[in-house]
């Protein structure tokens, strides 16, 4: 059974629960993380959600994502939810900005991470439908039609703003 800390509004643990009561219940606040993928061009990769997933099944998303279990710390669980969902340890993550969701199905504190991956992306045919290095074009271009999960456009609306290197070059022919 996986268990999740369950965190008040400051953040503070404050006890535990399991996967199945933290989601349908926006109450219990938990922590996740994601991690954004770029390769050598500035591309982004995104996930397609496996389309038996419960929430925003058949939805293009984060490179990665996922909960971190009681104890766990944002990096680790960074890490392993990277080498879980696309095959791969990181080895020059890199810490981008948190950012909270809030949903009538779940409340999550996340932190969002990035890497440059040049090697081959094995994604887990359990969790991932598919899986592509977007241009920000592309990206910008099908923001707002329903493609990407809510969590995903948030989360780029905030990398579009972020001062890191990486995001920067991402974002070197549409920073505002």
């Amino acid at each position: 059974m996986e268990l999740f800390d369950i965190l008040d509004a400051a953040g503070r643990v404050i006890g535990v629960a399991p996967r199945s009561e933290c989601h349908g219940n926006p109450e219990l606040i938990h922590r996740a993380v994601h991690v954004l993928v770029f390769d050598a061009d500035g591309r982004l990769y995104l996930q397609k959600r496996s389309s038996r997933k419960m929430i925003e099944p058949g939805k293009w998303d984060s490179s990665v994502g996922g909960h971190l279990e009681s104890g766990e710390s944002y990096e680790t669980a960074a890490k392993r939810e990277t080498t879980e969902e696309l095959g791969f340890l990181p080895d020059n993550l890199i810490y981008l900005f948190s950012f909270e969701i809030r949903n009538r199905i779940e409340s999550e504190n996340i932190n969002s991470y990035c890497t440059v991956f040049t090697g081959s992306i094995v994604p887990h045919p359990e969790e991932i439908d598919a899986g592509r290095f977007w241009s920000a074009e592309e990206i910008g271009d099908s923001l707002g039609g329903e493609i990407f999960t809510p969590s995903f456009e948030k989360e780029y609306e905030l990398l579009s703003r972020c001062d890191n290197p990486v995001a920067a070059r991402h974002f070197s022919c549409s920073k505002r």
